[in-house]
């Protein structure tokens, strides 16, 4: 079984607002599905791991109930969540090899994960074109859950964000001791996801590789993002 990290999830109240902010500070933002109805929207890398700014209803609490019987116990309890958390990092997204969702999530229950169902999704995008992927939810919220590779690829061919970032390179990822065993079996070995001892689970910080200027609080709506290294600009 391997996975490697997908993408890091920010929630957000005004999601136009936010997409007007992280341009300001430099990142090429593309909107998930047309800007009118979107609800997410992406700071693509041209390779590797996605930064995804979301938002959700202000009612959200009354989904959870209809989210469960679409996504399977546990997933309208995290998305009730993630509306409850304020902004910033909400969530952890790992993705499979290709062709490899469904076994994953099999031999992820038989270790003691608890995952519910595999929901096949379509998400029409703002050029017309229709993207195709899977996602799993553990039932236990404060584990990251399972997505499969988007078909086709949506990584941009080529994007160039002013501030310089080249690639999210590092996540760092905090949790309990007790929790860590478990959530490495989701996480796989990717080095870019640093886990680390902490009260309670969530992402903590992303690093990006070739940012050259300081990013103003006030802008990330919540998160927290950093300059990597150079020992990892490096690598």
């Amino acid at each position: 079984m391997k996975t490697r990290c997908s993408h890091v999830l920010v929630r957000v109240n005004d999601l136009h607002r936010a997409v007007d902010d992280y341009r300001r500070l430099g990142f090429q933002v593309d909107y998930a599905t047309p800007r009118e109805r979107a609800q997410h929207a992406h700071v693509w890398f041209s390779d590797g791991p996605v930064i995804e700014l979301l938002t959700t209803p202000a009612n959200a609490r009354w989904f959870k109930w209809p989210i469960d019987l679409i996504a399977g116990r546990g997933a309208g309890r995290r998305m009730v969540g993630w509306s409850a958390c304020g902004e910033g990092f909400c969530d952890l997204a790992v993705v499979t090899d290709s062709g490899l969702f469904d076994a994953t999530r099999k031999t992820l229950c038989a270790a003691g994960i608890p995952i519910g169902r595999a929901v096949r999704w379509r998400r029409r995008r703002a050029d017309g074109s229709e993207a195709r992927f899977s996602f799993a939810y553990p039932r236990d919220p404060a584990l990251p859950f399972m997505v499969s590779p988007y078909q086709p690829r949506q990584h941009p061919a080529t994007i160039r964000h002013a501030n310089g970032a080249s690639r999210l390179s590092r996540v760092r990822l905090g949790a309990p001791v007790e929790r860590h065993a478990e959530i490495r079996r989701i996480i796989g070995d990717d080095p870019t996801i640093v886990l680390e001892d902490a009260p309670s689970s969530g992402v903590r910080t992303i690093e990006l590789t070739g940012l050259t200027e300081t990013l103003d609080p006030a802008l990330l709506h919540g998160a927290t993002i950093r300059a990597a290294s150079a020992e990892q600009d490096c690598k």
